[in-house]
């Protein structure tokens, strides 16, 4: 027993010490103001408890009435400043690489791959990022991408009938359209194999990255290495091609002939489990978060079948869409900003600072993280009138209620912009446009959000569908 009360009593003394002795380099530095939490644990678990909930925002909320926009908190291990302000988000956006750089929890760093694109930084950053950008622009997707997207949306609706899963539908299609897109493979049992993969890889990213504490964590490893094995042999397969003469128009055969001499193997490997990871689980939430926003304003779906039954009356019976078409849904892109605006499916950003930083009268220390909330800014009522409420008329250029690009950043900025924004906002049109032209639908059962470890619908969002005949589909 005695000993039992030692022990106690030195743990005990040296967090008192642990704590006092970080409290006063914390006043020392001129951090923001803040609380670091338990040791080691620092904050962690609340914020992984406020976003296991369908409402996340308390954990900042409660932060930034007490300490401002910039405050400090200690997460994921390593001590954090958390910013809310948007002014502070595009500076550290845009001094991407020169006084931060890209940072991530090591089970998304791990699972991931050094050379993917998130984590990659310098030149080779750049080349990826710039090659990316130049092979999902609007020529790109209008002559090569759009008839393969309405393709494969048309071909998975048709296989609807009564009740559906629509997030799961949704993951479906994106992984699909991203497969088709990155590799050229259509929709088969290897593919669906592929994804099944991915699932267990995507659930492993915000776990404990030890593998003897996490059955996820473990299981997610596996997984990733049987689809980087999956994925090495047609890199291996279609440089051989690709050198015999036999090219494809995709991304893999960019990647395969870039006119800089190329990309290893390896690098192309992690390069598309990242690509299939960012085309594949953001979309198909967006896509299916935009229905469930919908379906709960019947005035903005009212509005949105109106624009595509407009667009489906001027043209022939299985008639694909144009470009054109896509150039005609102002309201579709209300829907789509609304969308992105409220669901935040990438909530923020991590960086790390390069070198000691002063930023707004605070001195952030060389090495510590950075967390630029883009969900806070979004549902902040002082940039957005009842910024909580679905409302995609806000984004109709005579509302007046419009805001600065640096506010609106669902898909960051910077270097890192993201280089599929614009096919993101394609794809997401083209499904509008075929499920309203094509179905009406109820929720089957209530179903919520929950934003932990991804954004998502806790029972994959049901609904019942039922076909349309009175519409040319």
């Amino acid at each position: 027993m005695a000993f039992l009360f030692y022990i106690l009593f030195w743990v005990s003394l040296s967090a008192l010490i642990f704590i006092i002795h970080r409290t006063s380099r914390y006043r020392r530095l001129r951090l923001p103001p803040g609380n670091l939490g338990l040791p080691f644990l620092g904050e962690t678990l609340q914020l992984i408890s406020a976003y296991k909930t369908e409402n996340p925002e308390p954990f900042i909320d409660e932060r930034v009435s007490r300490f401002g926009s910039l405050f400090t908190t200690h997460v994921f291990g390593e001590p954090t400043v958390f910013s809310v302000d948007p002014e502070t988000n595009r500076f550290i956006l845009q001094n991407e690489g020169k006084l931060f750089e890209s940072s991530y929890p090591g089970s998304i760093s791990n699972l991931l791959g050094k050379h993917s694109l998130l984590l990659m930084r310098g030149s080779l950053h750049k080349r990826m990022h710039s090659l990316t950008m130049s092979f999902a622009n609007s020529s790109i997707i209008r002559d090569h991408l759009l008839v393969d997207i309405d393709r494969l949306v048309r071909l998975n609706l048709d296989s609807w009938t009564d009740l559906v899963f629509l997030m799961e539908e949704a993951k479906k299609i994106t992984f699909e359209l991203t497969m088709k897109q990155l590799m050229s493979f259509d929709p088969g049992e290897w593919t669906e194999s592929l994804r099944k993969q991915y699932l267990l890889v995507i659930e492993g990213f915000f776990t404990v990255p030890l593998p003897i504490f996490s059955t996820t964590y473990r299981r997610a490893i596996q997984a990733r290495t049987k689809v980087a094995e999956a994925l090495s042999l047609i890199v291996r397969q279609r440089r051989s091609e690709s050198e015999a003469g036999e090219r494809k128009n995709d991304m893999l055969e960019a990647l395969l002939s870039a006119d800089d001499g190329g990309f290893s193997d390896e690098e192309i490997v992690d390069f598309l489990v990242a690509l299939l990871v960012a085309g594949y689980e953001t979309t198909s939430t967006i896509m299916t978060l935009a229905v469930k926003f919908l379906t709960e304003t019947p005035l903005a779906l009212a509005q949105l079948k109106e624009e595509h039954e407009g667009i489906r009356a001027r043209k022939s019976e299985g008639e694909a869409l144009k470009w054109s078409d896509y150039k005609s849904m102002p309201f579709t892109q209300c829907v789509v900003n609304e969308t992105l605006r409220v669901a935040n499916i990438i909530s923020g950003v991590f960086r790390r600072a390069m070198t000691d930083i002063n930023i707004k009268g605070y001195t952030i220390p060389k090495g510590w993280k950075f967390f630029a909330s883009f969900r806070a800014v979004h549902l902040d009522h002082n940039h957005f009138k009842d910024a909580r409420t679905f409302n995609p008329w806000r984004w109709q250029s005579n509302s007046g209620t419009t805001s600065p690009v640096n506010v609106f950043t669902p898909f960051g900025g910077g270097p890192r912009l993201c280089p599929g924004y614009e096919l993101a906002r394609v794809e997401l049109s083209v499904f509008l446009h075929h499920l309203v032209t094509s179905f009406s639908w109820t929720p089957a059962e209530e179903d919520k959000l929950v934003f932990f470890p991804t954004t998502r619908t806790q029972k994959r969002y049901p609904i019942n569908v039922q076909r349309r005949s009175n519409v040319k589909s």
